[in-house]
């Protein structure tokens, strides 16, 4: 399996740009399209979900996934709100009564998403790294 390099073996600069850039853009995009039209706003989403998961493989386990999670999910709430009051357009999707309360809720969601994601790395690396099985032989 095609092993990806691990978030922390990263320079400074490439973590702080993978780890922000992507989700404050997506938010932002996300918050564009919840003015425009709701099955954009919902697929952008789905993408965000998608790469919550996938983002927790590069850490050894679900933990370092989680604080990933936290933090890229706040980063999309904020986008997402941010980009939304600068459209200035009417939510076609509610953000719930308080929507300042919309990066929690995210950073919550994307916590368990890259929680998941590294997870699910860990399993696959210890399968990998299990010593095979002995087979019993007909000699005895």
């Amino acid at each position: 399996m095609l092993t990806p390099t691990l978030f922390r073996e990263r320079s400074r600069p490439a973590q702080i740009i993978l780890g922000g850039v992507p989700p404050l853009a997506l938010g932002a995009l996300a918050g564009i399209m919840v003015g425009v039209a709701p099955g954009a706003y919902w697929a952008v989403g789905a993408v965000a979900a998608v790469g919550g998961i996938l983002v927790g493989f590069e850490h050894r386990d679900g933990w370092g996934g989680a604080d990933r999670g936290l933090v890229g999910g706040a980063l999309y709430g904020i986008g997402l709100l941010v980009a939304h009051a600068i459209a200035g357009t009417d939510a076609t999707v509610s953000l719930g009564s308080f929507p300042a309360l919309l990066p929690v809720v995210t950073a919550i969601v994307g916590m368990l998403l890259g929680a998941l994601g590294g997870r699910i790395s860990r399993g696959i690396r210890d399968r990998e790294e299990a010593p095979a099985p002995k087979v019993p032989t007909a000699s005895g």
